[in-house]
């Protein structure tokens, strides 16, 4: 990489920036590793910050329910592989917090000192630090597209169950072809897509269908049971 190279910031829809890197899990090819499966690539400031210790250790805690629904977790710091592995280690004999503790850290951490990744993910941001990455989270589909993209600033640790909350809307979106409202969760009524005339609208709004329930013809919900849902999003 050029020292001075600029990046474009990566938005939603596009393909995810490619990259071969190192890390604590060995040598990995970005996104083609991952193709079939969903991901999480997440930044975090440093090693050795209590912010991210407490972020790791949960995301370490919940990694097998986001791999029961397809998806991979996949970290970066701008640090080096031998500190990376120095703090997994120190997380895995010495810290407890709350309820959490022997925590072992399976998934990849990226070694990134030359900020390379990072820039081409837009998670050097100047404004907070020209030396640590925000906490950047890029969730990506099985395709290597980038779906969501959400940025944190150095002081504030994330909402895993967000993180969680998002895969699975995301995968519920793309199987039964519906959008998902405000705090949806498994098992809470979807939105119909909004219709593409007046004629449609009129008959969606006048359906028999007991399921389907319009608060206005462009305002549209159904059931779909939270067993469906975790059918076609979790490994069984």
């Amino acid at each position: 990489m050029e020292e001075n190279q600029v990046y474009a910031m990566p938005r939603i829809g596009d393909k995810a920036p490619e990259f071969k890197a190192v890390t604590t899990q060995g040598e990995i090819n970005f996104p083609a590793d991952y193709k079939g499966s969903w991901v999480i690539l997440f930044s975090h400031p440093a090693d050795f910050t209590p912010v991210c210790t407490s972020e790791f250790m949960t995301f370490a805690s919940m990694e097998k329910q986001f791999n029961e629904a397809n998806c991979k977790l996949v970290g970066l710091s701008v640090d080096g592989l031998y500190s990376h592995i120095a703090w997994l280690r120190t997380i895995k004999e010495k810290i407890e917090y709350k309820g959490m503790k022997n925590v072992e850290v399976t998934f990849p951490l990226i070694e990134d000192i030359t900020m390379d990744v990072a820039k081409k993910y837009g998670m050097m941001m100047p404004g907070e630090s020209n030396t640590k990455a925000v906490r950047a989270v890029f969730v990506i589909d099985p395709n290597g597209i980038i779906r969501t993209i959400i940025y944190y600033p150095l002081s504030l640790g994330r909402n895993f169950d967000e993180l969680y909350r998002v895969v699975v809307a995301l995968q519920t979106a793309d199987e039964f072809k519906v959008a998902t409202p405000a705090d949806w969760r498994p098992g809470d009524d979807v939105i119909v897509p909004t219709a593409g005339s007046c004629g449609v609208a009129k008959e969606r709004m006048e359906t028999k269908d007991e399921t389907v329930k319009c608060h206005d013809w462009f305002f549209c919900t159904k059931k779909l049971d939270k067993d469906t849902v975790l059918k076609k999003v979790l490994k069984k």
